[in-house]
């Protein structure tokens, strides 16, 4: 079986045909899926899809993007949940920031404190971390080691081939590989694979986004999960089955669940 640990099954664009989508996923293979909470807003749907279906888990945080939504209160009655697996997503993303040079800068520390509050977060439920990292990877790995987030681990989610992070591998952090490595223009992901460590893979879509070629420009869904694992083997030179099997193990361990099927 194939765990999708990052799929935005709360999003809009899965609201009428969500058991349709999880259907495709269970004739492709696909066992398990976390919802990563990126937007309090959504939350509360996250976590009835979650109590709904069987293997279906989900996450509590705060993406950059919504930094203003953050509320460590509001995000602790989910973090109570067992269904509720992890802290995120959270993390630092500069891609839009401000123009503004003083903007820009309070742009930064804020984030940085959000992030902060979330691993505190993490630590404090000790729940693995779902990161987020675009376009930060030194600020981001520099605060990880600084607040102490080896202490509950986590996933880089939709890892960026920054080898400056592979630093994190031996600090209990995975890796999540999604739709990117498909692209027929991705070189660095790659190139870069080969050098994480085996017992730190795990496999995502990130759906809606990121569909795997060859169905970019169309919704994401887990059950594409197959295709990433199909070029992870190339890139391997791995057997499909075989990385089926590890990065399920691998996911089933970070986030603290017993095995199912």
């Amino acid at each position: 079986m194939i765990v999708d640990t990052h799929c935005h099954l709360d999003d809009p664009r899965y609201r009428d045909d969500l058991e349709a989508v999880l259907l495709r996923a269970k004739e492709a293979g696909v066992g398990a899926v976390i919802i990563p909470g990126a937007d309090p807003d959504t939350l509360p749907l996250a976590r009835e899809i979650a109590h709904a279906h069987e293997n279906i888990y989900y996450a509590a945080g705060v993406h950059p993007y919504d930094m203003e939504k953050y509320d460590p209160g509001f995000l602790a009655g989910f973090l109570e949940d067992p269904l509720c697996v992890a802290v995120g997503e959270c993390g630092l993303d500069y891609y839009r920031l401000s123009e503004d040079d003083g903007e820009k800068e309070a742009q930064i520390k804020e984030q940085k404190r959000v992030f902060a509050d979330q691993i505190a977060l993490a630590k404090r439920f000790k729940k693995p971390l779902i990161v987020h990292i675009r376009e930060a990877s030194g600020d981001a790995l520099a605060l990880l080691l600084q607040e102490g987030a080896d202490e509950i681990g986590g996933v880089l989610h939709c890892y960026n081939a920054d080898e400056r992070l592979l630093a994190l591998a031996p600090k209990g952090f995975y890796f999540g590989i999604g739709g990117v490595l498909t692209f027929k223009n991705a070189k660095k992901l790659p190139s870069v694979l080969p050098k994480i460590p085996l017992d730190r893979l795990v496999v995502e879509t990130d759906g809606p986004y990121l569909t795997p070629h060859p169905h970019r420009g169309k919704r994401n869904e887990p059950a594409y999960t197959r295709l990433v694992l199909k070029k992870m083997g190339e890139v391997l030179g791995m057997e499909e089955k075989t990385l089926e099997t590890l990065t399920t193990q691998n996911a089933w361990r970070l986030f603290g669940i017993a095995s199912k099927g």
